[in-house]
């Protein structure tokens, strides 16, 4: 059997204190590693409260080189201490290029690689595309554990093509950092089950688990809503979080008994992508 056991962090990141944020986290890393978890998910862009509420070109300052910014080098070591992989969620300068960018940190506290969030969104408390430019190099997959996993970015969560994409590539589990909450120009909307939807349908059309960890609490007047989850290869939740809890979600999955329902569903086997050009073309 081929088995790995994964978790998601659900936590407040309200703090203007980076460190206060970044130990935050920490400390749900070591809990998270001590009930075994070996690949483990921090929520989005976890240093700090969600800047891109708005647009104050002063908040650039926060971006860093990958291997300089305050949260890859805090969960390199926790990596290395603890022998676990962590996807690390944080803001890159690469040059004079800003990106919403995850750094694969693998369980010898090395960085494997990143993956620039490709789907950048733009409205009223999600102001992205002020300050990230759109990936450039893809999705990704990585080996960890003896497991290949993906990573999408929060917005990228809404589109299957991401989620097939890194299937493609052979991922067999998928993780998506998110850091998402109430909507702005409408009180009454609440995304939280369409969020969670969305995913999970990602895992049954796939056939693989999925991992989501979100923040919780209120930043600015922003509300975020929490509901972490993880979910087996039918999309069924088999842990989850309400609006309020901080803590760690941990599942262990035998990824040998996923591949074969994989197989046998063949959803990969019947796929028709000479058909699938439209899907290439802009609207």
């Amino acid at each position: 059997m081929t088995e790995v056991t994964v978790a998601a962090l659900q936590l407040a990141l309200g703090s203007d204190d980076e460190a206060e944020n970044i130990n935050a986290a920490a400390q749900l890393v070591e809990h998270a590693a001590e009930k075994g978890a070996q690949i483990i998910l921090p929520p989005e862009l976890f240093s700090g409260p969600y800047f891109c509420r708005e647009e104050d070109e002063a908040l650039f300052a926060l971006a860093r080189p990958t291997l300089e910014h305050p949260s890859v080098i805090a969960m390199r070591k926790l990596a290395k201490t603890l022998k676990v992989a962590i996807p690390t969620s944080f803001f890159e300068r690469d040059g004079h290029h800003y990106y919403n960018t995850v750094a694969m940190v693998g369980a010898d506290g090395e960085v494997i690689g990143t993956y620039r969030k490709s789907h950048i969104p733009d409205g009223p408390g999600y102001e992205e595309k002020f300050y990230f430019r759109p990936g450039n190099d893809g999705f990704k997959v990585w080996d960890v554990f003896g497991a290949r996993i993906g990573v999408g970015i929060c917005w990228d969560q809404w589109y299957p093509e991401a989620a097939r994409a890194m299937a493609l590539q052979g991922a067999e589990l998928l993780f998506y950092p998110t850091a998402i909450g109430s909507e702005p120009y409408d009180e009454d909307l609440d995304t939280s089950r369409m969020w969670r939807r969305a995913m999970q349908g990602h895992a049954v059309s796939n056939c693989m688990p999925v991992i989501a960890a979100n923040r919780v609490g209120k930043e600015g007047g922003q509300s975020f809503y929490g509901h972490s989850f993880i979910a087996n290869e039918w999309g069924d939740l088999v842990c989850e979080f309400g609006a309020e809890e901080d803590g760690v979600l941990v599942s262990t999955f035998d990824l040998a008994i996923a591949a074969k329902h994989r197989a046998g569903m063949g959803f990969f086997r019947d796929r028709r992508p000479q058909l699938y050009g439209r899907l290439c073309e802009d609207i």
